[in-house]
């Protein structure tokens, strides 16, 4: 058994983890995300001997090296013997979860996010995996489900199950927002297929509050344009104005608005700047976010007609939503540099 613990938390996640000192300098995986973690090295720390007994001299050096407040070190009578995690790493698959990464360096930890296929082939993969499929097919099924279960349902239940049926779509539709905002994020932090959101599902309450981000993100750019088609009716200098100003600016503010995951991402001093330093690169955003929107606005309006055609517009359409949202992140990711915002 090891001596003593070194503890630390994930850079990626968040996750507490303990590993034993003689893991200083390697890499292992997050037991909760599985992106890897380097271990800081160990400056002048001895490990504790065997017999019984410690000095205070000796008991005084155990930590030297190691910064406790950043690697959540416990207090010297606690610190002895510990392995395991809180949610963690236990002693028997510690070395299952080192041995993987075991000759991995620091260089190729930072490789990820790297693609291995075409970026316009590998863009529209993105959905495709395991979780992302998942997810999908729950925001996609689930309502058609229901809705189907409602029709065969004898009358007596109809009202009860229309109501059960209300509150499912309801939490459906707002996961799918908060799922679009993980997407944009998971992304931005260099992720290359959907995310598994398994167990990081917040309450209703939260993603609605994500849901009223990115719809009052929507309606700031929007909504000038819409209420002066509506009042004016005619197609003029502040018609093409009020367009070119709300397609322009509301990817930059949408990427701000979710990866801060707050509305100070609409201040425009902010969107400003962050345009003016990645104009190129932002202008090849905004064009592709602008054709991905005029596809799913095309499908959409196709999507009113019924049968399998219909169906298979919907799900084309959730899918390019997706792909649009890892555009954003990776957006961030490859430009994070220059944005430097305070994530």
């Amino acid at each position: 058994m090891e001596d003593f613990v070194i503890k630390l938390r994930c850079t990626h996640c968040g996750q507490k983890i303990d590993v034993p000192v003689s893991y200083a300098g390697k890499n292992i995986k997050c037991p909760k995300c599985q992106n890897i973690v380097v271990i800081p090295k160990a400056e002048n720390a001895a490990p504790v001997g065997e017999q019984g007994g410690l000095s205070d001299s000796k008991s005084g050096t155990k930590y030297a090296g190691f910064d406790h407040a950043l690697f959540d070190i416990p207090p010297e009578d606690k610190a002895a013997n510990q392995l395991g995690s809180r949610d963690g790493v236990s002693e028997k698959n510690l070395g299952e979860l080192h041995k993987p990464v075991e000759n991995t360096t620091l260089d190729e930890a930072k490789s990820f996010g790297e693609r291995k296929l075409p970026f316009f082939i590998d863009i529209f993969l993105y959905p495709v995996s395991f979780w992302g499929l998942v997810n999908l097919t729950i925001i996609i099924a689930v309502p058609l489900l229901l809705d189907f279960l409602q029709k065969i349902m004898i009358i007596q239940l109809s009202c009860l199950f229309g109501l059960i049926a209300l509150v499912i779509n309801v939490f459906v539709f707002l996961f799918m927002y908060w799922y679009f905002a993980e997407c944009v994020r998971d992304s931005a932090e260099g992720g290359l297929r959907a995310p598994n959101v398994r167990g990081d599902v917040p309450g209703a309450v939260d993603m609605f509050l994500q849901m009223v981000n990115i719809i009052g993100c929507l309606l700031i750019f929007f909504l000038p344009f819409v209420i002066y088609v509506l009042v004016a009716g005619r197609i003029d200098v502040i018609f093409w104005l009020l367009l070119i100003y709300a397609v322009f600016f509301f990817p930059m503010a949408l990427l701000a608005v979710v990866v801060l995951d707050s509305p100070v991402g609409l201040n425009p001093r902010l969107l400003y700047s962050s345009i003016s330093i990645t104009f190129r690169q932002y202008c090849g955003l905004a064009l592709l976010i602008v054709a991905a929107i005029l596809l799913i606005g095309t499908l959409g309006r196709k999507g009113d007609e019924s049968g399998y055609l219909a169906f298979i517009i919907r799900c084309a359409t959730i899918y390019l939503v997706f792909v649009a949202a890892h555009l954003l992140g990776r957006f961030y990711w490859r430009n994070r540099g220059k944005l430097n915002w305070k994530v």
